[in-house]
């Protein structure tokens, strides 16, 4: 059976896209949410009388994709500390806001909001809304998949917003729908991979090691040491700052967790067991990470680096 999760975010085509390259969506429908009048059309809702929103509905499978992956997509689509509006677009129709279905879907739209806020992604408090669902009113037909009806107008739309660059320059230009099941369960949902069974534990390669996510330069080959524990270990981030430490008691035990700055991905933990002098060990997911070889490191975008490796 599908489920149903409603997001506004701004100019509604602008949310369809994203949402319908996840695996596990069947269907994302524009429409209009919030308000006090029944039936609008797009010009009563862009008079800014109507107290209605812009808003996407999403079917969903949830034994395919879970809600909480949609609220990820969702926030990763969007400025959440905007409260006029969303980039090019001004007015109450254009606001950000979660509207739940149920106690779950509350539950788990307060812990993503927590999260992005504890991450520190941006400077300015999150103001999106989590707001119980009200009756949804679906759009006329002519910007239902706008994005496949009108690709030219679409994307010059998200360019000249300013959509588009504000969303790569805090996230980068990796999408997460386009993450392994793997990588989503390690960046998004503090999974471990299991250890000796991934990619980079005895890589020995001389290379940088990048956030899955948002490719944000984390580690170097030149602090990666076999620490015998199965996962990459190193004696310290190649950017101290592109890094951030949380209290992890889970499992019964309390640990420091490692995250990426920018995309607040979970990348693993660090212990107090490593070599001298700093005596640290960063044991991270191989999972969180892309690897890319010193000889690709110029055609990849990380030539400044070369300069480690001479």
């Amino acid at each position: 059976m599908l489920a149903k999760a409603t997001m506004a975010g701004g100019c509604f085509w602008c949310l369809v896209e994203p949402f319908m390259s996840k695996e596990g969506v069947s269907e994302v429908i524009a429409g209009y949410i919030g308000g006090n009048m029944e039936n609008p059309t797009y010009e009563d809702v862009s008079s800014g009388e109507t107290g209605h929103i812009e808003a996407v509905q999403i079917l969903f499978d949830p034994t395919k994709v879970g809600y909480a992956q949609l609220l990820d997509i969702f926030f990763r689509q969007i400025d959440p500390t905007d409260e006029g509006g969303q980039f090019g677009d001004r007015g109450s129709q254009y606001l950000t806001a979660i509207f739940y279905h149920n106690e779950e879907q509350k539950k788990q739209a307060i812990l993503a909001k927590e999260r992005l806020e504890d991450s520190g992604v941006f400077k300015e408090p999150i103001v999106t809304k989590i707001l119980p669902y009200t009756q949804f009113y679906n759009a006329e037909d002519y910007h239902q998949d706008f994005y496949l009806k009108n690709p030219v107008h679409y994307n010059r739309y998200k360019n000249h917003s300013g959509r588009s660059k504000f969303l790569e320059r805090i996230w980068g230009k990796h999408n997460l729908s386009e993450l392994t099941p793997l990588q989503y369960r390690v960046t998004q949902e503090d999974a471990t991979e299991p250890p000796f069974n991934n990619e980079y534990w005895d890589n020995e390669e001389e290379g940088l090691y990048v956030d899955i996510v948002s490719g944000e330069v984390l580690f170097s080959s030149l602090d990666k040491y076999d620490a015998g524990c199965g996962w990459p270990s190193f004696s310290k981030p190649l950017n101290e700052d592109k890094v951030f430490y949380k209290e992890d008691r889970s499992l019964f035990m309390k640990r420091v967790e490692v995250r990426s700055k920018k995309a607040n991905s979970h990348l693993g933990h660090v212990f107090e067991d490593g070599p001298e002098p700093m005596g640290l060990r960063y044991c991270i997911n191989s999972a969180a990470l892309r690897f890319i070889p010193k000889e690709n490191l110029k055609k990849a975008g990380y030539g400044e680096y070369l300069k480690l490796f001479k």
